[in-house]
């Protein structure tokens, strides 16, 4: 009996490491080459529309608006932003309902590699492949990939098939006030469309156009130089 269970103490051992070697490959491969696939696009119920485009052609206000709208701590954490998280469970005590804690980094991984869900077992493999994001590939791999896989609307994934969609030019050529309005659409893509916003969403894009005013146009370079 005890050589079994060391049998399959060994087992369990090897298929460990050989899923995390895999996983460590992924994630190098995908520090290079631009994901073919995501598994939410995967999972979409939609025609899947996706055009790659680096970051170094978008204009600075794209991922910035980003940012502003999504995780303003971005440059800072290190894939979990545990002051958001702390922030979001005051709130919840407070009785304003829990809100959302997500960093770009686990929206990325969650958008490459999970499902739609809050589960604990989700969440914990959602942080778990957020510091592996920024351990393997770093903020502007992230931001880059993130700008690209992001779902935009009724299968539309990225910020160049987004931008040609809603405007019909290419997102290199985004205004302030295009980007911030795509930028809010990302908490609910399928049911937002920028040239049909709402009163609160209206508002919700002065407030992302002044949060990139306040951050300010230098705020991401130290990211997007490396």
């Amino acid at each position: 009996m005890a050589k079994r269970k060391r049998g399959l103490l060994g087992w369990a051992v090897l298929v460990s490491g050989c899923f995390l070697l895999s996983l460590i490959l992924l994630l190098l491969l995908l520090r290079f080459v631009p994901p073919p696939t995501t598994a939410f696009m995967l999972q979409s119920p939609y025609p899947v529309t996706q055009y790659w485009i680096s970051i170094d052609k978008l204009p600075l206000i794209m991922p910035l608006a980003v940012v502003a709208s999504e995780d303003q701590r971005f440059p800072e954490h290190l894939g979990v932003d545990f002051t958001a998280i702390s922030k979001a469970l005051d709130q919840k005590d407070n009785g304003k309902g829990l809100r959302g804690a997500s960093t770009i980094s686990q929206q990325t991984a969650k958008n490459l590699f999970l499902w739609p869900g809050r589960s604990f077992v989700r969440k914990g493999l959602e942080a778990m492949l957020a510091v592996s994001l920024e351990i393997f590939w770093g903020k502007k791999r992230i931001l880059e990939v993130y700008l690209n896989v992001a779902e935009f609307g009724q299968g539309i994934y990225g910020v160049e098939a987004a931008s040609q969609h809603y405007y019909g030019k290419s997102a290199s050529k985004l205004t302030v006030n295009e980007a911030a309005q795509l930028a809010v659409l990302l908490p609910s893509p399928r049911n937002r469309n920028p040239n049909r916003l709402t009163p609160n969403l209206h508002l919700r894009v002065v407030w992302v156009k002044l949060q990139m005013k306040q951050l300010g146009t230098d705020y991401l370079k130290p990211i997007l130089r490396n």
